[in-house]
């Protein structure tokens, strides 16, 4: 992955996930839509971020599953 196709998923990534947040705090607006692909490129640059994602889809599928 080159240098500038990281810097543009970091930057789009947190622009998405910004977005998603001002989205959670406003009734009206689905934040989630935003913030889960951002928190999905933001994975794609940094390991811990995508350790963290994978941690929090598996203990939604286990709340799913009961």
């Amino acid at each position: 992955m080159s240098l500038i196709s990281k810097i543009f998923r970091v930057v789009l990534g947190v622009i998405l996930l910004v977005v998603g947040v001002i989205g959670g705090l406003i009734p009206i607006f689905q934040g989630w839509i935003f913030g889960l692909p951002g928190l999905m490129l933001l994975g794609s640059v940094f390991p811990s971020i995508k350790r963290m994602t994978k941690k929090i889809v598996s203990k939604a599928k286990k709340k799913i599953k009961h």
